[in-house]
Formats: C-alpha cells, structure tokens, sequence
C-alpha cells in the first residue's frame, strides 16, 4: 500500500549494479468502459483506476478522441476485484459496460513521420496506456490484420516491457 512510491518491476538494492530485461505486460483479452452517476467522483475515480493500475490489477486506457476510461484485463474476474476495490478503498460506484474491442496493440513505426501519419489516419482506434505509450484497439483478428496490411512501417506489440 505505497500508492505510486514502488510499482511492479521496481527493485531496492544496497548499492549493488543490478539489470534487469524488464517486466512485460500482456495485451488484455476483455474490455470495459468505466462510468459514474455521480460527476462529483470523477477525482476519486481517476485517482483509484491510476493506483490500480500502477499496482498491475488493470490496465487503463484513455482513447484520443475521448474522455472515456476503457479498463483491459486478461480476465474477466479482474473487473470484479476493480469494482469492489474502487467502492471499497475510494467511495466510487462505478458501473463497466461493453466496448466493441477484442484486441490492443502497443504501436511504434519506423519513423516519426510513419507515426504521425498512422494517429492522423487511426486516430479513431488509438489511445495511450497510464504510461502514455501508444495503443491501437481494434474490433477483430481482421480489423488488426487490415491495419497491420495497411501500415507495413508500423510495428504492432503484443507485450510491452516496462524496464
């Protein structure tokens, strides 16, 4: 219960010279978006989603054209154990409904052009994880597969290791 001081991956040593490879995180299998009834917990909601995902219990992502909070998770338990904690540990109701994607995607390109290109192009089907890394979400196995066809200078990550 530190809150952002320690995250996953995060090591203490005494003095020794330590390298790790890094800690990957896998591309969730299931998505929610979060709502609120009450606009008055939109701080404490921010606030909670960022300590669980900081603890490794939810991914988060926040798409670009959108205030919306879409929560990704390997299983679909893991939204339960959200829900409760958000009640529980932040005095937030939230209520998770159904989005249209199946898969995410961490995103680089070859070049910065490449790249600026593709958010001009895609910029409906991208938003940034809660390390503000870029991420495609896409509908089906075809919609990645036609993306992927489209933009051959883009690399499409299915692990992301934070060092």
């Amino acid at each position: 219960p530190n809150h952002g001081t320690l995250r996953i991956g995060d090591t203490l040593t005494e003095g020794e010279a330590l390298r790790f490879t890094g800690i990957p995180s896998f591309a969730p299998e299931h998505f929610r978006r979060v709502r609120i009834d009450n606009a008055l917990k939109a701080k404490p909601l921010e606030k909670g989603l960022l300590h669980l995902t900081e603890e490794g219990a939810i991914q988060r992502f926040r798409p670009l054209l959108s205030n919306d909070h879409i929560l990704g998770a390997v299983g679909v338990l893991q939204f339960d154990v959200v829900l409760a904690r958000l009640l529980g540990e932040y005095g937030v109701e939230a209520h998770l409904s159904a989005t249209p994607y199946e898969a995410a995607r961490w995103v680089e390109a070859s070049s910065d052009a490449e790249l600026e290109a593709f958010v001009q192009k895609e910029a409906s089907r991208l938003a940034r994880d809660h390390h503000g890394d870029l991420v495609l979400m896409v509908e089906s196995a075809w919609w990645l597969a036609h993306v992927q066809d489209r933009w051959p200078g883009v690399q499409f990550h299915a692990t992301r290791t934070h060092a």
